[in-house]
């Protein structure tokens, strides 16, 4: 005899959540690559305190540039490149891969809609083959600028610090030089 499941309707939320945790999943399966030299050219500095059991973080930043102008930065390789002053490979398609900061941080594209947002699976190099964190930039207009909302999460507990401060260093900082 075979028993019924109690199952409840999809919300959108929930429909949402099961599609980036798939395509997490997926992208998990087909990024494997590993570079030894990536943690001697970008050390992880271990969180302590209350912050060492924090895996999101959650950061918004002001640019002088439109939506589309920082959407395009961060899905060109050579815009990418550009502002980061360092190699980078993106592609602008759902699925694709990106190798970023001289391939220290790699991943692939989750969801894309353009000018609004990009949500990315998102590693180190130096992390196991397989292990991602999700990455979300919603960009917002304001007035002549944009305001950049970023919530990362699912990385290592420890990881803290090192993420806040880098995506500062790495990314806000270097936007912000390119930009003026």
């Amino acid at each position: 005899m075979r028993e019924t499941e109690n199952r409840q309707p999809l919300t959108a939320s929930s429909r949402r959540q099961v599609i980036v945790r798939g395509a997490a999943a997926a992208a998990s399966l087909v990024l494997t690559s590993t570079h030894a030299s990536a943690q001697e050219q970008m050390p992880e500095t271990q969180s302590t305190g209350p912050d060492r059991a924090r895996t999101s973080l959650h950061q918004e930043v002001d640019l002088k540039a439109t939506p589309h102008r920082i959407y395009d930065i961060l899905l060109d390789s050579k815009l990418f490149a550009d502002f980061s002053r360092e190699p980078a490979e993106v592609s602008r398609e759902v699925g694709g891969a990106f190798s970023i900061f001289g391939a220290r941080i790699v991943g692939r594209n989750v969801e894309l809609v353009p000018d609004q947002r990009i949500v990315q699976a998102w590693r180190p190099a130096t992390w196991n083959p397989g292990e991602y964190s999700l990455v979300k930039f919603e960009l917002k207009a304001q007035g002549p600028q944009t305001r950049v909302v970023l919530d990362h999460w699912g990385f290592h507990e420890g990881d803290f610090g090192h993420f806040d401060s880098g995506w500062h260093d790495h990314y806000w900082d270097r936007l912000a030089k390119y930009l003026a």
